[in-house]
């Protein structure tokens, strides 16, 4: 034990942590699942390949390189004991470079941004950036081909205003987010150029050893080079970007890993929550049906019937942050409705079918909840509010899965440093294999 931690969840902590500052975008976040569930002895198949499935094996596959469903076939009869899903997503709102991001101004280099998602954008000043994503390129044998890279030292960042220039900031500022955010890069070179494709090519070449003839796109973004930390003066919270909502990624995977594997289990990990899910990759898109298709083929003998008993009886748990109750500002809650940290996993319930939490599957949750002696907590809107949602409501229209929405409470959801509780993953792994193992 350390500070009241056991162990088991000092690890689990650890484990997060690491994985948090290894993924700053959602194509890192899935290559390092991969390497997890690599070690594990999962296997990889391909979209476009034939799958031959065993029964009591580990599968995974990906899309677009950011999205991943990796399942555990089971010994169960499919049509009549169906998946246990967990469902979580990649992406997290950030700043994403633009296209054709070169900007010179007062002889600073700057780069242009997009905002990608509801990004809480005042804690983006002042901080120490770098960047990471995709780049595609064309090789010098003239083959298309792309790689990940993570700059990860501090290369950019926004300064604020001067509040003697702006004697106002603290009362009236508001953020113009195409003037007031392009990043400043460097200062102009003697030569007077910089061609920011013409950067990446170089660092494709000298880092990381590609023959490069020309680099075509690119999809990257800025994030804090500030590594997470456990905060508090007993180390009772966990602080770092992205945890809304790699935290759900990594406690499913684990909790995936760590369940007995004789019952069919499911993670599925999808990107472009962060904007609406309608993307290929997204959970709008046709992904995860396509796996549970193919699945029911190779064990739900009997055609559509089949899959569709498979479905009926199968459960989703649409796993993403709740937003904790904020002790400076607790009128943002509902009086009875206010989730603390290190408290327990949150149900998110909303009449509007914001979350796709029902009655029986609020019911399910807190009966296996009761069994782990894991506390459970409730999160409603307030009625004069508006309500964020998830991938749970797309999931459960699509496929008709019995569907839940759960989270750990958090503190800056959508800042570039959000705040969870560092007991609250212990409870949710332990909720997460619990129901696995069903």
């Amino acid at each position: 034990m350390l500070n009241g931690i056991p162990m088991s969840q000092q690890e689990l902590n650890a484990g997060l942590m690491q994985y948090l500052q290894a993924s700053p975008t959602p194509y890192h976040a899935v290559a390092n699942l991969i390497t997890r569930l690599d070690a594990a002895g999962f296997t990889a198949l391909e979209e476009g390949g034939q799958w031959q499935l065993e029964r009591n094996r580990g599968y995974y596959v990906t899309r677009a390189g950011s999205s991943l469903v990796a399942f555990r076939t089971g010994n169960d009869d499919l049509a009549t004991s169906g998946f246990h899903i967990v469902g979580a997503h990649t992406d997290s709102p950030c700043l994403k470079v633009k296209p054709q991001p070169e900007i010179v101004r007062q002889q600073y280099i700057q780069l242009g941004v997009e905002v990608y998602g509801g990004v809480l954008l005042n804690p983006w000043f002042d901080r120490d950036l770098s960047i990471a994503g995709r780049v595609d390129y064309r090789g010098r044998d003239g083959k298309l081909a792309w790689c990940l890279i993570d700059l990860q030292k501090a290369v950019a960042v926004i300064p604020s205003l001067a509040i003697h220039l702006d004697r106002e900031a603290n009362e009236h500022r508001s953020i113009n987010a195409q003037t007031y955010l392009p990043v400043i890069l460097s200062q102009m070179n003697d030569d007077g150029k910089f061609v920011f494709k013409e950067f990446l090519q170089q660092h494709l070449e000298s880092n990381i050893g590609l023959a490069v003839d020309k680099v075509l796109s690119f999809d990257l973004r800025l994030y804090d080079v500030q590594p997470p930390a456990l905060v508090g003066l007993h180390g009772e919270f966990i602080t770092s970007a992205r945890l809304d909502n790699l935290l759900s990624c990594y406690v499913g995977m684990r909790s995936l890993l760590e369940s007995s594997g004789h019952h069919a289990s499911l993670l599925v990990c999808s990107d472009h929550e962060e904007v609406g899910s309608v993307s290929a990759a997204g959970a709008k898109g046709p992904f995860l049906e396509a796996v549970l298709d193919r699945i029911a083929e190779g064990f739900a003998q009997g055609g559509s019937e089949s899959k569709r008993r498979m479905l009926d009886r199968s459960t989703f748990y649409s796993v993403d942050n709740a937003h904790g109750i904020h002790p400076n500002f607790p009128d943002k809650h509902d009086d009875k409705h206010g989730p603390l940290l290190n408290q327990g996993p949150v149900i998110k319930i909303n009449g509007n079918q914001r979350y796709a939490t029902t009655s029986e599957t609020s019911a399910g949750f807190r009966q296996l909840c009761e069994e782990q002696d894991v506390p459970v907590q409730a999160f409603v809107v307030r009625n004069d509010m508006s309500c964020g949602s998830t991938i749970g409501p797309i999931v459960a229209g699509e496929l008709g899965i019995k569907s839940l929405d759960i989270g750990v409470p958090t503190f800056a959801m959508h800042s570039i440093r959000e705040t969870a509780g560092s007991r609250d993953t212990g409870w949710l792994a332990k909720a997460l294999t619990a129901f696995f193992n069903r």
